[in-house]
C-alpha cells in the first residue's frame, strides 16, 4: 500500500499525481475502517482527503503553521504526519486525541476543539512571525459551519484591518456562501489566482497615483474590472472578503489535487491576508456518509456494509427524553421556544423542530447570542429554552451572568453530556459548569439522577419566573426503584438508609454512590445515600439532619468551584459541621477515553471511592 510509505510529508511530495489519486483512495479505506470500529467525525474527514494532501505538498507544516477549526477535520493531517501507526487507536483510552494535540506532533501547532476559534488564533500566530522577523505561512483551516460564530467576523475584521499576511482557508462543504456557476466560475478561479491578474490589479491601483488623470482613469477600470467580475460569478462572496480587506481566491474544487496545489502556490506568494474557498462533500468517497452526512458527522462505530450503528443504545438518550418533554409541554404553552446552537440532533431538538419548526431556533454556532436572544425572548413574554453541550455553555458565561441573570429572566440552560465526556476528551468535558453557575445571585441549579426525575424538573422550570440551569449526562438512567419520591426544589431524597455516615450525591453520582455503598457493607461500613439533585438551592434541613455523623460529598465535575465546595461554604455559614471530604475531579485536565476509564483515573469509580471513604473513615476513629 502507498499510505504504508508514507512516513512523513516529504514522502507524500515525491508522488505524482496518479499515485496522490490512489493514496487519496486508501486514506479513505482506513478512515472508515478505524472510524467504523473507534467512532468519531467521519463524514468531514472523507471530504478533505484531497485538500489535506494538497496542503502537505504544498506548505511544510513543521515550519509553516495550520490550525484546524475545531479539529474534527485533522484525521488525514494525523494519518501523513508519522501517526499512521498509531490511528487504530484513535479516541480510545491512551491513544490518538480526535483532535490536534500539540503533545501529540511536532505538526500540531494549536490544539482546538471549540468552534470559530482558528482565524483568531491563526491570527495571533501571524503577528507572533512579524514580531519576531520570521518566515513563514499561517494558515486557519475552518468549515464552512463556523463561520455562523462571531468569534470568525471579529478576527476577520481585525486581520484585513492589519492587512497580516495570513490565509484563510475556507472548506465550504454543506451550505453555499457563494454558488458555482461552472465553467465561467473556473475561469474566474483560474484568472484571478493567476501571477498575470495580481499583476494586472496593482497595474490598476498604480494609475490612481498619477496626478490630475490617475484617479478617473482608475475609476473607469476598476469599474470595468468590477463590471466584469460581477457578470461571471455572484460577488456575494468576494464582495463580502474583499471589504473586510481579504483577497478572495476561488471556489476552488476540493477534490482536485493539480487545481489546489496551484491556487494554495499562488495564495503562499501573497503578501497579505486571502482567503481561499474550496468547495468539498462531506462522506465522499462512501455512499452511507454522502447520503447521510449529518449522521455521519460524530458516529458511534458502525458497520461498514450498511452504516448501521453496531450497539442500539439500552434507552433513549436524556436529550431525547428532554425534547419529548419539551414537546408535550409546547402543545399546552405556545410561549415556549426551543433553542439550539447547531446542535440540533445532538441535544434531541431536531425531533421539537419536526413538530413545531417555527418555534425550533438553530442559531448556528453562535453561543453568546443564543443566551442573549434567549433573554430577550423571555423579557418580551416568551419561555425560552436553550439546549447547549455544557462544554459549550463556557462561551456564553457573561451572557448568562449579564443578559439573563442580572434582569431575572426565565431562562432555562438545558446542559446536555455534562461531566466526564468520554472519547472527544478534555475539550469536551462538561466539567465546569457548577463553578460557573453557582456564585450567580438568583439561579437555581439543578441536576437530576435520572431520566425520570429530568422530566419532572424540565416541567416545573415554567413555574419558575427566573433563570434555571438543567445539567444532565448523554446518557438515561432510570434509578426509578431508589426514588420514592418526585422532584422537590430545594429537597434532596434520601436514595439508601445507613447508620455510619452519609454520601451527598450529585447527578450522576448517585448510581456511583449507591454503588459504592453497597462496596463500603463489605468493609463493615453502612452508607447512607441521598440524591442531592437541587443543588441550589441546598435542602437545609436534611444538610441539618446528618451533622450527626460523617458525610461525604460526591460529583462529577470539578472539585474547585463544585458542589462539595459549595455546601463547605454553606455549612461555614450556618455552623455545620462540614463534609469528611469532597469528591470530584482534581485540577487536571482529564484526557479521552471511554467514561468508565476515566472516572477511575479520576478516582471516582465505586472501587476507588469505596478505599478512599473507608481511609477517611480509619483516620477519624
Amino acid at each position: 500500500m502507498l499510505l504504508e510509505r508514507i512516513r512523513n510529508p516529504e514522502d507524500l511530495r515525491k508522488l505524482n499525481q496518479e499515485q496522490v489519486k490512489i493514496l487519496s483512495a486508501e486514506i479513505r479505506q482506513e478512515l472508515i475502517r478505524t472510524v467504523s470500529r473507534n467512532g468519531g467525525h467521519l463524514a468531514s474527514n472523507l471530504g478533505v482527503v484531497e485538500l489535506t494532501l494538497a496542503l502537505h505538498r504544498v506548505f511544510d507544516f513543521r515550519k509553516d503553521r495550520i490550525v484546524f477549526d475545531v479539529g474534527h477535520q485533522s484525521y488525514v493531517h494525523k494519518m501523513i504526519t508519522g501517526r499512521l501507526d498509531r490511528f487504530a487507536t484513535l479516541r480510545q483510552y491512551g491513544g490518538l486525541s480526535g483532535f490536534p494535540r500539540r503533545e501529540e506532533s511536532e505538526y500540531d501547532c494549536f490544539e482546538t476543539g471549540h468552534a470559530s476559534t482558528s482565524i483568531s488564533a491563526a491570527l495571533g500566530m501571524a503577528r507572533a512571525r512579524d514580531y519576531l522577523g520570521e518566515d513563514y505561512s499561517v494558515i486557519a483551516f475552518l468549515g464552512d459551519g463556523a463561520l455562523t460564530g462571531g468569534m470568525c467576523y471579529e478576527a476577520l475584521n481585525d486581520a484585513g484591518n492589519a492587512n497580516t499576511r495570513m490565509i484563510v482557508l475556507l472548506n465550504d462543504n454543506e451550505m453555499s456562501i457563494a454558488k458555482n456557476v461552472g465553467a465561467l466560475s473556473s475561469s474566474l478561479t483560474n484568472l484571478r489566482v493567476s501571477s498575470e491578474w495580481q499583476n494586472a490589479k496593482l497595474a490598476v491601483r498604480r494609475f490612481r497615483r498619477i496626478p490630475v488623470i490617475g484617479k478617473p482613469v482608475y475609476n473607469v477600470m476598476h469599474a470595468a474590472k468590477t463590471m466584469a467580475k460581477t457578470a461571471l460569478v455572484r460577488a456575494d462572496s468576494i464582495g463580502f472578503f474583499e471589504t473586510l480587506g481579504f483577497e478572495y481566491f476561488g471556489p476552488i474544487d476540493g477534490h482536485d489535487v493539480p487545481g489546489l496545489e496551484k491556487t494554495l502556490e499562488r495564495a503562499k506568494k501573497f503578501n497579505g491576508p486571502c482567503v481561499i474557498h474550496v468547495k468539498t462533500k462531506k462522506g465522499y468517497g462512501y455512499e452511507q456518509a454522502e447520503e447521510r452526512p449529518e449522521i455521519f458527522h460524530g458516529t458511534p462505530p458502525f458497520l461498514v456494509e450498511t452504516g448501521d450503528r453496531m450497539e442500539k443504545p439500552d434507552c433513549p438518550s436524556s436529550g431525547h427524553i428532554m425534547a419529548d418533554t419539551l414537546m408535550d409541554m409546547a402543545e399546552k404553552d405556545s410561549r415556549i421556544v426551543a433553542i439550539t446552537a447547531a446542535m440540533p440532533m445532538g441535544t434531541g431538538l431536531d425531533h421539537f423542530g419536526e413538530k413545531f419548526p417555527d418555534r425550533m431556533i438553530d442559531v448556528g454556532i453562535a453561543e453568546e447570542h443564543a443566551a442573549t436572544m434567549a433573554a430577550g425572548l423571555a423579557a418580551a413574554g416568551m419561555r425560552p429554552y436553550f439546549a447547549v453541550y455544557a462544554t459549550f455553555f463556557q462561551r456564553c458565561y457573561d451572557q448568562m451572568i449579564h443578559d439573563v441573570a442580572m434582569q431575572k429572566l426565565p431562562v432555562v440552560f438545558l446542559l446536555d453530556r455534562s461531566g466526564v465526556g468520554g472519547e472527544d476528551g478534555r475539550t469536551h468535558h462538561g466539567l465546569f459548569d457548577f463553578a460557573a453557575s453557582l456564585p450567580v445571585p438568583g439561579m437555581t441549579v439543578l441536576a437530576p439522577c435520572d431520566t425520570r426525575e429530568l422530566k419532572q424538573m424540565l416541567r416545573w422550570t415554567l413555574t419558575q419566573d427566573g433563570p434555571v440551569i438543567l445539567r444532565y449526562a448523554r446518557a438515561g438512567d432510570d434509578l426509578t426503584a431508589w426514588r420514592e419520591e418526585s422532584f422537590t426544589p430545594g429537597k434532596w431524597q434520601r436514595l439508601r438508609k445507613g447508620t455510619d455516615l452519609s454520601l451527598l450525591c450529585v447527578g450522576t453520582m448517585a448510581r456511583q454512590g449507591l454503588r459504592t455503598a453497597e462496596l463500603l457493607r463489605e468493609k463493615g461500613l453502612e452508607a447512607a445515600v441521598y440524591n442531592c439533585s437541587s443543588v441550589k438551592p441546598l435542602d437545609l434541613t436534611t444538610l441539618k439532619k446528618i451533622q450527626g455523623m460523617p458525610y461525604f460529598t460526591l460529583e462529577e465535575h470539578m472539585r474547585t468551584g463544585g458542589f462539595g465546595e459549595y455546601v463547605r461554604e454553606i455549612c461555614a455559614d450556618k455552623g455545620f459541621r462540614e463534609p469528611r471530604a469532597c469528591f470530584g475531579v482534581d485540577d487536571q485536565f482529564l484526557a479521552h477515553g471511554s467514561h468508565s476509564l476515566l472516572m477511575k483515573d479520576a478516582g471516582l469509580d465505586p472501587e476507588t471511592l469505596r478505599d478512599r471513604i473507608a481511609a477517611k473513615m480509619k483516620e477519624s476513629r
